[in-house]
């Protein structure tokens, strides 16, 4: 069952989307690594050994940004939400309450947990982001930020899959390349060379009995390599994948400077994407989920004691970065990390009458990593609450597109500097969101 299962406040747009595969494709290969004809000429981005490995995280469902990252210091936060405000650090009593990056913003406390990240400077938070796109369909919105382009139809390649699409791979011999944590391929990585869906790394196997395992994978090399490409190419790399996942002891893994993932599906796919870069096998991207942020009822962002389940997910989400965070970054790996987490909108600058929050527009983008410029709360100007302030007077406004984030990110941990493939028709700006 998917963590967006579990509760089923969502509207049904979301349900209906939760439910389906991302994206499958086929046999669950990936959608084969050919450019569009419209991308103009590139240069391959060259293997480097300060190339990072890249986690993109995508908190699917609309994730509340205010309930994640508190803009305690605009009064207008609690003029409109009177049941679902976090406190302020300087709340009076001893109640749950926010955690102070700065004099403006803060951290609820489901997501005190990834605070020492923060204050180790590894952790960029930025508020007022998203896309540039005003939909508020969860299909639309995920799928323009997901290709990096808003309103193209036409573009079927995500960002991540055009990147690795226009790069070297830093280990030629490396069969796989990147993988969604999924059960279809994601369409951030749509596009990406030698990129498979593998819900569970530890796990991957051609469907059948474990007894025929091995006959099995020697039937699809047997009879697809021999033939044409990429026929022939995706089953080489499927069943070498096997092999080479096979051979990582993911169930006998022992985590670094007391990390503890929780054991819950994402907890345990944060766990094995360390496990997989610890192994220094040759993967570039691993991509993941996080639904269930459609809080329309009952959103319960506090505590577990005010009536939703909002809080427990943050915990989740903000446990499990930290214990990456311990493991990988802070830890012993053969590659340098860089992490992105992104939702495709925010919410509602108010609370509705159910106690829950509805679809918005601006929200909150985080980026982590030993190379990342963090422990500070990115904006470009804080457009305010106050009701003449808000989109349609009702939402955050977007001040920052979040593909200068990324695009930063692209060029400069990744090596890539083929932007105007990766964001077509789009114009990065510096925010020094990465260290020199």
């Amino acid at each position: 069952m998917h963590d967006d299962e579990q509760h089923d406040t969502g509207c049904k747009e979301y349900r209906t989307l939760a439910r389906r595969d991302f994206l499958a494709t086929g046999a669950g290969f990936a959608a084969a690594a050919i450019l569009p004809s419209w991308l103009p000429r590139v240069v391959l981005a060259q293997s480097a050994s300060s190339r990072d490995v890249i986690l993109s995280v995508f908190l699917a469902g609309g994730m509340d940004g205010m309930s994640l990252v508190v803009p305690f210091g605009d009064p207008d936060y609690y003029t409109g939400r009177p049941n679902l405000a976090v406190p302020r650090p300087d709340a009076a009593g001893s109640g749950p309450k926010a955690t102070a990056l700065d004099n403006f913003f803060g951290f609820s406390p489901g997501m005190a947990p990834l605070y020492p990240a923060y204050a180790a400077g590894d952790l960029l938070v930025a508020h007022a982001t998203g896309s540039v796109d005003t939909s508020r369909s969860h299909f639309d919105a995920q799928r323009y930020m997901e290709i990096g382009k808003p309103q193209d139809l036409n573009l079927v390649t995500g960002w991540l899959g055009r990147h690795l699409a226009t790069s070297t791979p830093v280990r030629s011999t490396a069969p796989l390349r990147a993988l969604g944590l999924t059960s279809g391929i994601p369409q951030t990585l749509v596009g990406g060379p030698k990129t498979l869906p593998i819900a569970n790394p530890a796990a991957f196997r051609i469907d059948g009995q474990s007894t025929t395992a091995t006959a099995r994978a020697a039937f699809l090399a047997d009879n697809y390599a021999p033939t044409i490409n990429p026929v022939s190419a995706n089953a080489l790399d499927t069943t070498n994948t096997i092999s080479l996942l096979g051979s990582i002891n993911f169930a006998g893994y022992t985590t670094q400077n007391g990390a503890v993932y929780p054991t819950t599906s994402f907890g345990n796919a944060l766990k094995s994407t360390a496990a997989l870069i610890k192994a220094d096998v040759g993967v570039e991207a691993v991509h993941a989920y996080l639904g269930g942020w459609d809080t329309h009822t009952q959103q319960g962002a506090i505590s577990t004691l005010d009536g939703g389940y909002m809080h427990t997910h943050m915990m989740e989400l903000s446990q499990s970065l930290f214990a990456f965070y311990q493991d990988v970054i802070n830890g012993t790996s053969a590659s340098s990390v860089t992490v992105v987490i992104v939702s495709e909108f925010g919410r509602n600058a108010r609370e509705n009458g159910d106690r829950g929050t509805d679809h918005g527009r601006g929200n909150v983008a985080f980026a982590m990593g030993k190379k990342i410029n963090g422990g500070r709360v990115l904006t470009n100007g804080w457009p305010g609450l106050a009701r003449e302030n808000l989109e349609s007077g009702q939402d955050l406004r977007v001040t920052l597109d979040h593909r200068h984030i990324l695009a930063e990110i692209v060029k400069n941990r990744l090596g890539n500097p083929n932007l105007s493939v990766i964001f077509p028709d789009f114009v990065p700006t510096s925010y020094n969101v990465t260290k020199p």
